[in-house]
């Protein structure tokens, strides 16, 4: 039984002019055992201490603690001290209340920005308590990451931290990692960058935050992609922009439509290497288009790296980043889906002259990512797991998108269009209109499959309809499972189904 700690220190409030001291510590003690404060359990300072901390007599806080005693609501232990009770009889005497009954004590009165009046997340709140199933967006192969070698590396680090690690962390990160960094994306994704240029970040999502506070005054505009990224959109609104919902095809961003419905538009937010959330790659002809555009209007371009490291299908595409010399693309990338979502580490690649200013930002947000952290993923980049480690992902990710593939096949007819993707942990599904992505979300909820309904991300567009599937974070054996009870969902809504073919 765990044992409960010793208060240190009791706020209560001051005494009312011409109470009585044995009344006030009585009913101050009284009400903090009451709205919780105190915890049943809590044990109390001793009269002794109390009384000097409030300069009374210990006469008084000793009648006062006898009085709570006496009415059940202290519980004393020879030679141990007075405890909280936990037994309390006023909880006996009320009416029991429902969590949906009971209100929120403190209600706040002041006036809210426009922003928080309209804010929109398109993350959950709460931590994820249960992984792997069938087809959960967003979730890398937890099962296989190395989780011995990682707390090794961590214990050694922690055994061998010095003072100076202990003591703070820099704004643009932990320097060896940077230099890690810039390091992997030259030769990996074509980068001409030095470690000067790295910032660690907690995620792309702050990268966003930042780059629109610092690129985009009130009304500007920016391109965002439709269907696309809400978080990227959430982040231009938080900024004051106004994000310019920019068309994708197959040919991924239309830089031509872009340039008529905005062309004084002042940033890009893009994904070219796999667009979330069609899966297509940008091809080389607007990607010239674009840094055309940014080089002649002096536009920024935010190009967000998503997925493109697990790539099953021909080399890797050069970054935007790499192509041209000239200083107008901000390059960012995560950790946390290429190792594992609770890791919260991120870089972001920026032009010299933006590095003091995006620090200086950052040094008012939450100052720095922690350093143990950082020195942890830093050994784990240097001594070679991290390649290794991606190069295992690619395979996995590779052998469970054919069993994802293999199944739809089997299971489908060619009303239920899974798209060929060459990179990436997730992979899009299109439905025909008569099935609305959302109520089949929700139909697939309720038989255990997640998903995630393709129009959630559109903008203005109103032709996209299908779901998102996951497959990374799936064994092969648990998305057939999932694809045979997605099918009877999809059927059930009057979906063709392929006859005579499925396994039992």
């Amino acid at each position: 039984m765990p044992r409960k700690s010793t208060l240190q220190e009791l706020a209560l409030r001051p005494p009312a002019k011409g109470q009585q001291l044995f009344r006030w510590a009585y009913e101050e003690l009284r009400a903090a055992v009451l709205d919780g404060r105190l915890p049943p359990g809590t044990r109390l300072p001793s009269t002794r201490n109390f009384a000097r901390e409030y300069g009374v007599a210990r006469g008084t806080v000793l009648l006062a603690f006898e009085q709570l005693r006496a009415e059940g609501y202290l519980e004393a232990r020879v030679g141990a001290g007075s405890f909280v009770s936990k037994n309390l009889p006023d909880r006996f005497l009320r009416a029991p209340t429902t969590p949906r009954a009971s209100k929120p004590r403190n209600i706040g009165t002041g006036t809210l920005s426009r922003w928080a009046r309209e804010i929109r997340t398109p993350f959950p709140l709460s931590a994820e308590t249960e992984t792997g199933r069938p087809f959960q967006p967003n979730q890398p192969a937890l099962d296989l990451f190395p989780l011995k070698l990682w707390s090794q590396l961590a214990a050694r680090r922690l055994r061998r931290t010095s003072r100076t690690l202990l003591a703070g962390g820099a704004a643009a990160g932990y320097w060896p990692l940077r230099e890690a960094v810039a390091a992997y994306l030259g030769p990996a994704r074509g980068l001409r960058c030095s470690a000067d240029q790295v910032v660690i970040v907690s995620g792309t999502q702050q990268s966003l935050d930042l780059c629109g506070r610092l690129l985009l005054d009130p009304g500007d505009a920016a391109w965002i992609e439709d269907p696309g990224y809400p978080g990227a959109t959430g982040a231009i609104a938080a900024a004051g922009g106004k994000a310019i919902p920019i068309p994708v095809d197959d040919a991924g961003f239309d830089v031509s439509a872009a340039q008529q419905k905005a062309p004084r538009a002042k940033l890009a937010y893009i994904t070219p290497a796999h667009q979330f959330p069609l899966g297509m790659s940008l091809s080389l002809d607007r990607r010239m288009q674009l840094l055309r555009w940014a080089q002649e209007t002096g536009g920024w371009i935010f190009e967000d790296d998503y997925d493109s490291e697990f790539r099953f299908v021909g080399r890797p595409l050069p970054a935007l980043h790499g192509l041209v010399d000239h200083a107008s693309t901000i390059f960012a990338g995560s950790f946390n889906k290429m190792l594992f979502p609770a890791l919260r580490l991120g870089y972001i690649v920026l032009p010299e002259n933006l590095v003091e200013l995006f620090c200086r930002a950052r040094s008012l947000i939450d100052r720095f990512v922690p350093v143990l952290d950082q020195a942890v993923l830093t050994d784990f980049i240097v001594e070679g797991h991290f390649g290794q480690h991606l190069r295992r992902m690619r395979e996995a990710y590779a052998e469970r998108l054919a069993a994802l593939t293999d199944e739809v096949a089997l299971r489908f007819g060619p009303e239920f269009k899974l798209q060929r993707i060459q990179a990436g942990i997730q992979t899009p599904a299109f439905l025909p209109t008569k099935i609305p992505d959302r109520e089949a979300a929700r139909q697939a909820a309720a038989a255990g499959v997640e998903t995630m309904p393709l129009s959630l991300f559109q903008m203005q567009r109103t032709d996209i309809n299908g779901l998102l599937l996951g497959f990374a974070g799936m064994t092969p054996e648990t998305l057939r499972v999932g694809v045979v009870k997605l099918a009877a969902v999809l059927e059930h809504m009057g979906l063709g189904q392929k006859r005579g073919r499925a396994k039992s």
